[in-house]
């Protein structure tokens, strides 16, 4: 079971360019302007000027994204948040936002209609959370 994190950003919410280049940002590691600018530009169909991307970059931070360091005098910035662990922290989001419907028929109607598959994975979670609680309650 993936663990829930007791980190996370102070704005989960990204634009498609904030989020395009988080994702160069995971894929590189620690990366400059330079190397996400030209990343970007690899596409020959793509115009962004190098000012836009130190701006998404420092609102990344901002957001608690990004780390930003400076070595001499170039500034570095790395992910704080994995790939993996922003698509648990989304996950998490978008289920609590489905369970703040509140209505359990509306829930149990939404469930009814899905595939079997998805059926086996709810079953699946619901006996792994009576094993979390039972043994909450046994500790």
């Amino acid at each position: 079971m993936v663990p829930l994190l007791h980190r996370r950003p102070k704005q989960l919410s990204l634009g498609p360019l904030e989020r395009e280049i988080l994702e160069i940002v995971w894929e590189l590691g620690v990366v400059t302007v330079k190397d996400v600018h030209d990343r970007i530009l690899t596409d020959p169909d793509r115009e962004l000027a190098y000012a836009s991307v130190a701006t998404i970059l420092n609102r990344l931070t901002q957001k608690g994204w990004l780390a930003c360091n400076k070595q001499e005098r170039t500034y570095l910035w790395q992910a704080v948040i994995s790939a993996t662990e922003a698509q648990t922290l989304q996950a998490y989001e978008h289920l609590n936002q489905f369970l703040e419907i509140g209505n359990p028929d509306v829930v149990a109607a939404f469930a009814d209609n899905l595939d079997r598959a998805s059926i086996d994975r709810l079953d699946s979670i619901a006996q792994k959370l009576k094993a979390i609680r039972k043994a909450k309650e046994e500790g």
